[in-house]
């Protein structure tokens, strides 16, 4: 069986309509969340950026659901402030916290004028950010000098447990070499050939912990408007990898999305006004071997999402807790 999580998009709902979204996600039945960590937005056009730290204190006190946020320590956030908003979380609500960590993307990380390194440099520096969050985590006092520099940290509030500590991945080279320190891993929907190889290159190199998937998706009654949503507000997001790690403003994706068709969203998005449809596409997901899927609906109002899948999609899944 599977978690069905509902995915809160900072980038595109002010945080209070994401916090009833997420409150009305629980009562649907989703039995998980997660949220997204931007300073910016994908395009103009999402128009929200709000500060995942302060709205998941918020989100864990109204729900009873698992949280996990993604996130890129190194360079706009300092791991050790990222080991204490964990650890505070973690400690507030045991059981019920989790981070992904990854690399980042330059849109975000631009604002502390530090240049934005080679993917090479961004892994080792992730990497020497996760040892320093961990050892905070344990109770450690912690100095470390290389990409990242730490001078004498010490978490005073600690968690019982600390909290898994995830890799987000794109590529099976990364899901290869995250799994030597992740507890687990999540990615983004993709061809089902390239899903069971991220499994299976994550585990036969030692992974461990839960494997989750992000799938974007866009539902509306009519087909028409399920398309129309997903070209408005995510066709953005249609650039592999390094431009949609490079580009460095909302005004620069909106100029270079700007000859996107709308047909090319879906190779990016799970586009249908067919509950069944969404189900089956679920289904087949849950069936390469996640722990936990969550569901993101790219139009900025969410009521309509969550209520249809609360009631003709999740009974046609194996939903289970996470």
């Amino acid at each position: 069986m599977t978690a069905y999580g509902f995915h809160a998009s900072h980038e595109q709902v002010p945080p209070a309509d994401l916090l009833q979204a997420v409150v009305r996600a629980e009562q649907a039945g989703f039995t998980a969340a997660m949220c997204s960590d931007h300073f910016s937005p994908w395009s103009v056009r999402q128009g929200e950026s709000g500060f995942a730290w302060s709205w998941l204190g918020a989100a864990l006190q109204a729900t009873g659901l698992p949280f996990g946020v993604v996130n890129a320590p190194g360079q706009r956030y300092h791991p050790a402030i990222i080991a204490q908003a964990i650890g505070t979380l973690a400690s507030m609500y045991p059981g019920r916290f989790w981070a992904a960590l990854g690399t980042g993307e330059a849109s975000n990380e631009h604002i502390t004028g530090d240049p934005w390194p080679r993917k090479e440099l961004r892994n080792q520096r992730l990497e020497e950010s996760v040892q320093v969050i961990r050892k905070l985590l344990q109770g450690d006092e912690v100095s470390h000098e290389g990409l990242v520099t730490v001078d004498r940290a010490r978490l005073w509030t600690l968690p019982t447990e600390p909290p898994p500590l995830l890799a987000a991945a794109v590529s099976t080279s990364t899901a290869k070499w995250c799994a030597g320190w992740a507890d687990g891993l999540i990615t983004v929907a993709a061809e089902e050939d390239h899903l069971r190889r991220m499994i299976s290159t994550y585990k036969e190199n030692g992974g461990r912990g839960k494997v989750c998937l992000q799938v974007h998706l866009s539902y509306a009654a009519d087909e028409d408007r399920a398309l129309r949503i997903a070209h408005d507000q995510w066709r953005t997001n249609v650039f592999a990898p390094p431009l949609c790690w490079d580009v460095d403003s909302a005004d620069a994706f909106d100029q270079a999305a700007e000859h996107v068709p709308p047909e090319a969203m879906r190779q990016a998005v799970r586009v249908s006004s067919e509950p069944a449809q969404h189900a089956e596409w679920l289904n087949a997901y849950a069936g390469l071997g996640f722990d936990a899927i969550f569901l993101h609906h790219v139009g900025r109002e969410q009521s309509e999402f969550i209520d249809v899948f609360g009631e003709k999609v999740l009974p046609q899944l194996e939903v289970s807790a996470l």
